[in-house]
């Protein structure tokens, strides 16, 4: 499995985005207000993924008073913190559209509304992305301190 690559997930994000710009531009009359619940929901993922992350890092580097990791939750933790990250992303475009969408009809209360909801929502998928490449980053193998002196060595001759 390959790390994820920011420029995808921005690509991801800009073009759901402009997707759900277009759609709500029609529809956004037939739709109920938006609920706040996904921001609180967002942000406690993400604040699993970035103590997930502490704890997994720590394991993994070997620091004292903790035990070691087994590869297998490494990978899981790995392939959790990459579909959490496009999760995020698409949810991400999705709510920055709906915000694009919304933001000239402030005057009105329920637009005005799901306007500071969906920026809301926007900004804690970010964090929700933040948190997954932090995740993500975590469980890397460490290089090998012998192999680090060697190739310090072999670049310097």
């Amino acid at each position: 499995m390959r790390p994820s690559r920011p420029l995808f997930l921005v690509a991801l994000v800009v073009v759901l985005g402009v997707i759900a710009w277009a759609v709500l531009r029609t529809a956004y009359v037939s739709l109920p207000p938006l609920p706040w619940t996904a921001v609180p929901t967002l942000l406690l993922l993400a604040l699993g993924e970035a103590f997930t992350g502490v704890n997994v890092l720590r394991r993994i580097r070997r620091k004292p008073n903790t035990k070691p990791v087994e590869p297998l939750v490494v990978a899981r933790m790995a392939a959790l913190a990459k579909a959490s990250a496009h999760a995020a992303a698409v949810l991400a475009g999705i709510f920055a559209g709906f915000a694009a969408s919304l933001a000239d009809s402030l005057d009105k209360p329920t637009p005005r509304h799901d306007f500071f909801v969906s920026g809301g929502t926007f900004l804690a998928a970010a964090v929700l992305v933040g948190a997954a490449f932090f995740l993500e980053y975590a469980c890397r193998v460490p290089k090998d301190p012998d192999e680090e002196e060697h190739s310090r060595g072999a670049s310097r001759a």
